[in-house]
């Protein structure tokens, strides 16, 4: 957790992602049959995640990446240096997901796609000036949603990806210390999310979205999209005394408030 720590404390301005088009395809000029193998998994990787997507909503063509990958500064590895976050518009709400954790790993063969997840976080409670108008995506590197689901992605990077603990345990909560600290988190969260030493919790993997979250057709093994679902602070609480007994309880009770995947500020707690 102290990386968690490192992060939000790391810069008051921190360095931000640029909006670039979706669409990376590389030359294969001078490419090896390898090479060009996994460039062909790679864009076919892309093609099943738009296909998804744009199934789910309205996915933006410009994507929230880099033009230097964290990956060359310090930052934890990705399966390949496409480190991006997708942005799809579902009526009044956002998701932003991540784009390249999936992706097949680069100097590898025969590995699968990547660490066979993705992240996504959908909510409507994004402050206006960082929803963006439709085309625009960067705005929404200045919104909460953003800054955590940045964070969690680089958790789960240097983790190798959780896709083993996620079927051992179905779900699982993480908690971020240090939320103070944050550049947006603070300043745009209601304070009924975060715990008396200053954390906020959250649910990976549970509940269960209202669209497909496995993705059998990717080319090389399946991939799940892994919601990222915020804890009230008494929701945390209660997740810390009771473990993994409590999660699934907790889950079976915001499934049957209605409150599902999606995070909505203005909730009660179901505990």
């Amino acid at each position: 957790m102290e990386f968690f720590k490192k992060l939000f404390a790391s810069k008051k301005k921190p360095e931000l992602p640029s909006a670039q088009p979706f669409d990376e395809s590389l030359s294969e000029i001078d490419l090896s049959e390898a090479e060009k193998a996994n460039l062909a998994a790679r864009e076919a990787s892309q093609a099943c995640l738009d296909r998804h997507w744009n199934a789910v909503g309205l996915s933006e063509r410009d994507v929230l990446g880099y033009m230097i990958s964290p990956s060359f500064m310090g930052g934890p590895d990705w399966p390949s240096t496409r480190q991006a976050y997708r942005i799809v518009r579902r009526g009044d709400s956002i998701i932003l997901a991540s784009e390249g954790l999936s992706d097949p790993f680069d100097d590898a063969e025969g590995l699968g796609n990547g660490f066979e997840m993705e992240l996504f976080i959908e909510t409507a409670d994004i402050p206006e000036h960082a929803r963006g108008a439709l085309g625009d995506v960067a705005p929404l590197q200045q919104s909460w949603a953003f800054e955590l689901l940045k964070h969690i992605a680089a958790t789960v990077a240097n983790a190798g990806g959780i896709t083993g603990q996620l079927q051992k345990y179905g779900a699982l909560s993480l908690e971020l210390p240090g939320f103070s600290q944050s550049h947006y988190m603070s300043d745009q969260m209601p304070a009924h999310f975060v715990t008396e030493d200053d954390m906020v919790g959250v649910l990976l993997g549970a509940p269960d979205a209202d669209f497909p979250s496995v993705l059998n057709d990717m080319p090389l093994s399946p991939v799940k999209l892994v919601s990222v679902v915020l804890m009230t602070a008494a929701e945390l609480e209660y997740v810390r005394a009771g473990g993994q007994k409590a999660r699934e309880d907790l889950i079976v009770r915001l499934q049957a408030a209605g409150v599902g995947h999606i995070n909505t500020f203005n909730r009660t707690s179901v505990v």
